[in-house]
């Protein structure tokens, strides 16, 4: 983290930084959290100490690409047979993915995403595809495709005058209404879900300056060179 303190990582939005900083860990799918520190153990009636074990999930390029819910690959191992007595065998448990159609209100376009059933479930107890992806933190999002969602559909909202609905204002006024409390400012909404690399080369771009003509570098140190020679001239008083 030292280097965010130095050069163009500096110079990134405070709000974007905080975004990094803020990261917590993704909500578990895989697993169940023991939600407690200790517990009683019921023959010696001792408290002992517990820990969660988070499984190992690997969640492959693809994943960005979809709306898998959270859900990854997990590498495990089983019997042959189902015979505890046999050889143990690696296998490796892949959620099973499907092609939705999902309309958003707010950018008005259908979306072909590759989705589980895990994701439709919570497309639904969030009420609607749009309210899933504002509502969701980007960790449980766990999708670049998402975040992509869910800046351009904040960057509608905070534009609404001019991008959402133009040509309809009373169904502008209805979505906007549904849901202006997600709204942010537009300087802070063009940079949500961008990562690290992704902000750096927007900073670069933003702090580019484009070259001067060159006759307009020569007018200027002419005009420099004409105002310093008046000012060098004695000026004449007359009586």
């Amino acid at each position: 983290m030292l280097k965010m303190k130095q050069g163009i990582y500096a110079r990134l939005p405070q709000h974007y930084l905080r975004s990094l900083q803020e990261a917590r860990p993704p909500t578990p799918v895989h697993w169940k959290s023991l939600g407690v520190k200790y517990k009683l153990n019921p023959e010696t009636n001792v408290r002992e100490r517990v820990q969660d074990v988070p499984i190992p999930i690997y969640y492959p390029p693809e994943s960005q690409k979809g709306l898998w819910g959270g859900e990854g690959w997990v590498s495990g191992f089983r019997y042959a047979n189902n015979d505890k007595l046999s050889t143990r065998l690696k296998k490796c448990w892949k959620p099973q993915l499907c092609v939705r159609e999902l309309y958003s209100e707010i950018l008005d376009h259908k979306f072909s995403i590759s989705v589980t059933a895990r994701t439709l479930d919570l497309i639904d107890a969030a009420y609607g595809f749009d309210f899933y992806i504002l509502k969701t933190p980007k960790e449980d999002l766990n999708s670049k495709l998402g975040m992509d969602l869910k800046r351009a559909m904040l960057l509608r909202l905070a534009r609404q005058n001019t991008e959402l609905y133009p040509d309809d204002s009373a169904r502008r006024d209805i979505i906007y209404n549904k849901y202006k409390t997600f709204e942010i400012p537009e300087e802070e909404a063009e940079w949500v879900g961008l990562s690290l690399e992704e902000a750096l080369e927007k900073q670069r771009l933003l702090e580019r300056k484009e070259p001067m003509p060159r006759f307009k570098t020569c007018v200027e140190n002419l005009v420099h060179e004409m105002a310093v020679q008046k000012l060098s001239e004695p000026q004449v008083v007359e009586k």
